[in-house]
């Protein structure tokens, strides 16, 4: 019964990601600067991100705890990741929510179901592989290149993440008035260092872990964040005719 949950919670994943590619090519998800109506009830930004995140911080945690109480085998160094995912979460999910600025404007109520939806399903799928599926990661892998890599892919692309939204942060404070040009960091690089971090983060953990599980956590970010920043650097070009030219959407140099 777990794998089958497993195996039909990541074709899900895989499946969404197309799918959700290809829709925010064409629609903007309705929160933040894209807000507007006739997307039924709706809840403050700042509730809407504590609760849809929430699953992502007590799934794999639950999934850990039932395999300790069964006895299950797992690799101790299946808490190191855990510990890794739970700092960006608790960040996600508490940090991030209580300090942004404009936490009273309205989310929908359809997308922050969508999220948990996801946010279960992704946290099992993670959860399954590294407590719930019998794979032991060797103590040797603490000193494979994939391993290596990944962390540090992962930790610098929280690093690009959580800076990058500070610097938002302190433009909104400094101009309550409405929007700004972003300056600063990647910012000089890109319209939305914020989302190349998260997605490099995540790409990090896929390489890390070595895992469809992983993998398919990577290609949901991509899919639901690079459209948006593509999204947002359109929508700066449009808004300010002073925007910097060089600027890319989201990848430096590149995209």
């Amino acid at each position: 019964m777990l794998q089958s949950a497993y195996s039909i919670g990541l074709l899900a994943i895989y499946a969404a990601s197309i799918a959700v590619l290809v829709i925010l090519f064409f629609v903007s998800a309705p929160y933040g600067r894209y807000q507007r109506a006739g997307w039924g009830p709706s809840v403050t930004a700042r509730v809407a991100w504590i609760v849809m995140e929430l699953p992502a911080v007590l799934v794999i945690a639950v999934c850990a705890a039932g395999a300790v109480m069964s006895g299950m085998a797992f690799s101790p160094l299946a808490l190191v990741f855990l510990a890794f995912w739970e700092i960006h979460y608790l960040y996600r999910t508490f940090v991030f929510p209580l300090l942004m600025r404009g936490g009273e404007k309205r989310f929908p109520v359809v997308l922050v179901v969508f999220a948990m939806v996801f946010n279960t399903a992704n946290g099992y799928v993670n959860g399954y592989n590294l407590f719930l599926s019998g794979r032991v990661y060797a103590a040797s892998w603490l000193a494979d290149p994939r391993f290596i890599a990944g962390l540090a892919v992962f930790v610098i692309g929280l690093c690009v993440h959580a800076f990058s939204d500070r610097t938002l942060r302190r433009l909104r404070r400094a101009n309550d008035e409405g929007y700004s040009i972003p300056r600063g960091g990647l910012f000089e690089l890109v319209s939305a260092p914020n989302y190349f971090g998260e997605i490099i983060q995540w790409m990090g953990w896929a390489l890390m872990t070595w895992s469809l599980a992983g993998l398919s956590f990577a290609a949901f970010t991509i899919a639901n964040l690079l459209p948006r920043g593509i999204r947002h650097h359109r929508w700066y070009r449009q808004t300010f005719d002073d925007y910097p030219e060089d600027r890319r959407a989201v990848v430096p140099y590149v995209l």
